[in-house]
């Protein structure tokens, strides 16, 4: 059994529970499909952690006029919420200390292998982390390549939506948090694999791909009708 796996749903778990004590704090009158749109899942899943915590006593729910629902956080679910805020720090402080030494130790590798010019995979909490470590390191970021970015430009790195051609790059660093197992996937089709490099953090948390998000969010939908 995947120790790390399991840690990391673990981790999801009570981040979503936390982004859906958060959202009914802020607003009790709140729909579920807002809640899943809130929560970044599935209605499905949204719902079934909605009831999970109402079994769980963390949330009241009550009536209203025009057939609403007003949902609000028990004495339990403002106590869940603190100390799952407290553990999200105390874990993101973790990660960016984890994260910052494993790009520290890749920019390394790139450095050994004579690779100046990278490109960062995915926009992230852990793009901003890999820029200041390359910075340490006589590294260039080209490009950041994410396919659905808004923005062209992150702390002054071009963003593009097409995979610039490898010519121009010496090698490939992911750095999404989604769908990384897919992800990581059609990157091999590209690219040699000693042109993608993945920190080993990534590797071992396992996400879901999105065809598995979607299987989760049926079985849950269905186990909570």
């Amino acid at each position: 059994m995947n120790t790390h796996h399991n840690q990391s749903t673990s981790d999801k778990e009570s981040q979503l529970t936390l982004e859906l004590l958060n959202a009914i704090e802020q607003k009790d009158d709140i729909s579920q499909r807002h809640l899943a749109k809130e929560m970044g899942v599935a209605l499905g899943l949204a719902n079934s952690y909605l009831k999970r915590c109402v079994k769980k006593g963390l949330i009241k729910i009550t009536t209203a006029p025009a057939n609403r629902y007003l949902y609000y956080l028990t004495p339990s679910g403002f106590a869940e919420k603190a100390r799952l805020t407290g553990e999200f720090f105390s874990t993101s402080l973790a990660l960016f200390r984890q994260s910052g030494n494993e790009y520290s130790s890749i920019f390394e590798q790139c450095i050994k292998r004579g690779y100046r010019r990278v490109i960062l995979v995915g926009l992230s909490d852990l793009t901003e982390i890999a820029l200041m470590r390359s910075m340490q390191g006589d590294i260039e970021v080209i490009a950041i390549y994410q396919p659905d970015a808004q923005s062209q430009l992150f702390f002054g790195v071009r963003v593009v939506t097409e995979l610039p051609e490898m010519a121009d790059s010496d090698c490939l660093v992911l750095t999404a948090m989604e769908q990384t197992a897919d992800l990581i996937r059609s990157l091999e089709t590209k690219v040699s694999d000693d042109k993608l490099l993945v920190p080993e953090m990534l590797l071992n948390m396992n996400y879901r791909s999105s065809n598995e998000n979607e299987d989760v969010a049926t079985d849950q939908a269905g186990g909570a009708s």
